[in-house]
């Protein structure tokens, strides 16, 4: 599957529009993360020695509004040292620098219209090139089977495993009316409008990968440690060193 990533570069370079202000001297982030994904075989006619390079574990962590995914995905960065990404946190970080690419989503969700895959993947895939982490959860997206093709169309893989963080509606209205976050949208009428949206979007994403024998799906009811108990097993179990 990671040859793919050679196979796709010309798609991969030519599917994004948007770029990302770097000093000249660094090398495109596409580029790089292209490399992060080569197979070793790949590499060693490249380097033309033994590489150390390994390629990034992806996770996509995926759940609806109020089930606990973020709070859950903190744990695993903490407890297993993954870097955790969460998508909207990136947007809204994107936003809040001021810049061009800021300022673009800004106006594209002011006209109530959904970020384009490309932008939000950009964004992922630049925090992976920052980083040395080579243990990646991604949280909250792919939202949509859209993200999830432009995803795997531009980067050429797709995860390794998805995280499904399964919770009844009930709790999650419960969990969601409850907070304190400052979310203007935080009501039963909206929120029941989010759980509807999320079924008929993101439960696609979450049939496929189960058809590929990826998805772990976790029961989101108890405390916070009771379904870390649950999410604790998965991890422990991979080779991550």
């Amino acid at each position: 599957m990671w040859r793919t990533c050679l196979l796709n570069y010309r798609g991969f370079k030519n599917s994004i529009n948007i770029h990302f202000h770097r000093p000249h001297h660094q090398v495109p982030t596409r580029l790089k993360f292209i490399e992060l994904f080569m197979t070793e075989s790949a590499m060693l006619v490249k380097e033309g020695d033994s590489s150390n390079r390994v390629r990034p574990l992806l996770t996509f962590v995926l759940g609806g509004p109020g089930s606990g995914k973020g709070t859950q995905c903190a744990k695993i960065a903490e407890t297993f040292g993954f870097l955790h990404l969460s998508a909207g946190e990136l947007l809204r970080k994107e936003i809040l620098s001021g810049g061009e690419n800021g300022s673009l989503i800004l106006d594209i969700i002011k006209e109530g219209k959904i970020v384009p895959s490309e932008i939000t993947v950009n964004l992922i895939l630049r925090e992976i090139e920052l980083t040395e982490n080579r243990k990646v959860l991604i949280d909250g997206f792919p939202r949509t089977d859209e993200n999830r093709i432009a995803f795997e169309r531009i980067v050429g893989v797709g995860p390794d495993l998805v995280i499904f963080f399964d919770c009844p509606e009930e709790e999650m209205v419960k969990r969601l009316l409850s907070r304190n976050q400052g979310r203007i949208d935080d009501n039963i009428e909206t929120i029941k409008k989010r759980l509807e949206i999320f079924d008929k979007l993101n439960l696609p994403v979450i049939n496929y990968y189960s058809s590929k024998g990826k998805v772990h799906k976790i029961k989101a009811v108890g405390t916070t440690e009771e379904i870390f108990e649950k999410v604790n097993p998965i991890f422990a179990s991979l080779s991550l060193n």
